[in-house]
């Protein structure tokens, strides 16, 4: 069987678009494509990018193979000119986004194309889906650890992704987001995602007694001890049993770090009645791991009961973002180049929220006196602020409400990728990002973090870029019809 192609991974009506673009005028056309988003998955209050190295990796490295070219051939619909294009295909537009790990709203672009019209049409699919996915696992790690209140968060969903492909970059995204580790091996080979586990059930049963499997563990693995403690009987056997390992082969040893994990009944009750065992034993140190269908709800109810947990290992609710699996990101055309000049283009709709924002644009972070985010200011590309002078927003729907900042410092956050097919940006390591992700996070104000009616963080308009966008709609208003 051939290789796959992920340069193919295109729907099919880019290809009959591309094709049209390519054999009338606008083969050569500028175009400008914002990918944003309507709304954050769990009615959250922020959303956290990822995926950009995805999209880096995937535009390097966009060919199209002779068998590729074959198949397109055996549709008929393509004329030679058309395929010979796509045989010789390199890309030479230029890409501006968001860096990973930066926190994101809705209605804001974090990803611009700038590039012809076939290339920007056939980068879309592409796109769309790593985007989509990975800042969806990125913004569910960052709220699953949030919840976790500064414990560890293991990502453990690999057996219930949704293949391969969603395990791994999955992992890569959890851990942008704020997992601390992975039970994924390759997404530590191929991301340096730390890696790690320890037992199943199985181990526990393959031996004659629990105290033999413990001791077995404990004696090849006495770095990373963690024993699984719910097999048979949490708190009859189970605990007592890794207690005496513990006792037993450990710390003889001089070995200091050990835990117990519960996979299955009530955590609250069992953690706590677990941990006061753990220190009737004298173990205070030993951490307990739990697991079992865990996410961010169910970790806020446990810690607001008193159980007494130190890591949670979340699998399939994260890797799957199962309250809220799809994130909604949409590649919309917003402006045209025509005689050396960028003519904007907007999308209408009779649903407001999918009426687009024209126009080639910069996005702005404002933070106020205190350095927290106070909002975000989409501009035309040829404005700038100066931020010595007062900076006053409005809301773009209720223009009447407005605030000024006369202290303020400005961040321009769609940053260059790629200009003229080749990449002007160092594509920084998974700890660079998880380090900007959490420096992005703390100039949030907590009411944009709390899960439950969370502040709504706005995304204003720049007056020019407002008049822009109203001038539109109002020339593309269909008229009326009298009655009578």
């Amino acid at each position: 069987m051939e290789k796959l192609n992920e340069s193919m991974l295109i729907d099919f009506y880019e290809f009959t678009m591309a094709h049209g673009y390519f054999d009338s005028p606008h083969r050569n056309q500028t175009v400008y494509f914002d990918l944003s988003f309507r709304r954050i998955p769990n009615d959250g209050g922020y959303a956290v990018m990822a995926g950009l190295e995805s999209v880096v990796r995937f535009i390097e490295n966009l060919t199209f193979s002779d068998e590729d070219i074959a198949y397109l051939r055996g549709r008929g619909i393509f004329n030679e000119e058309f395929l010979d294009y796509l045989a010789n295909f390199e890309f030479t537009g230029d890409i501006y986004a968001v860096k990973e790990g930066t926190v994101v709203f809705p209605n804001e672009p974090i990803l611009t194309v700038r590039a012809s019209a076939p290339e920007a049409q056939l980068l879309e699919t592409y796109l769309l889906l790593t985007i989509n996915h990975q800042t969806l696992i990125a913004t569910k790690a960052s709220r699953i650890k949030h919840a976790a209140s500064g414990r560890t968060v293991i990502e453990m969903g690999a057996r219930r992704a949704h293949g391969a492909s969603s395990a791994n970059l999955g992992a890569r995204a959890a851990y942008i987001g704020g997992a601390d580790m992975t039970s994924n091996t390759l997404a530590d080979r191929l991301y340096t995602v730390p890696a790690g586990g320890t037992m199943a059930h199985s181990w526990v049963q393959m031996f004659e007694n629990e105290y033999e499997a413990f001791k077995r563990y404990a004696e090849l693995y006495p770095n990373m001890a963690t024993f699984l403690v719910d097999t048979y009987d949490t708190l009859q056997s189970g605990v007592p049993n890794a207690i005496k390992v513990i006792k037993d082969v450990l710390i003889p040893a001089g070995y200091e770090r050990y835990a117990i994990r519960i996979d299955s009944g009530d955590l609250t009750y069992l953690s706590k009645e677990a941990r006061r065992l753990l220190d009737e034993a004298g173990l205070e140190e030993c951490r307990i791991v739990a697991s079992n269908a865990l996410d961010e709800y169910l970790i806020r109810a446990l810690l607001n009961q008193g159980a007494p947990i130190d890591i949670f290992g979340v699998g399939e609710r994260l890797i799957t973002a199962k309250s809220d699996p799809v994130f909604g990101g949409v590649y919309k055309l917003t402006a045209v180049e025509k005689d050396g000049r960028i003519d904007p283009k907007i999308k209408i709709s009779d649903n407001v929220e999918k009426i687009t924002t024209p126009h080639f644009k910069k996005l702005y972070r404002i933070y106020d006196k205190q350095g927290h985010a106070a909002a975000d200011l989409l501009t035309v590309h040829d404005e700038t602020i100066d931020t010595d002078k007062p900076l006053t927003l409005f809301d773009p729907t209720h223009t009447w409400k407005r605030q000024t900042f006369r202290t303020y410092s400005v961040e321009n956050l769609l940053i260059p990728i790629i200009k003229q097919g080749e990449r002007v940006y160092d594509l920084p390591d998974v700890e660079s990002i998880r380090a900007h992700r959490e420096a992005s996070m703390n100039r949030l104000w907590d009411e944009v973090k709390r899960f439950d009616y969370p502040h709504i963080y706005y995304v204003d308009l720049s007056e020019k870029l407002w008049n822009i966008k109203h001038e539109l709609i109002t020339a593309h208003a269909m008229p009326k019809e009298k009655n009578g």
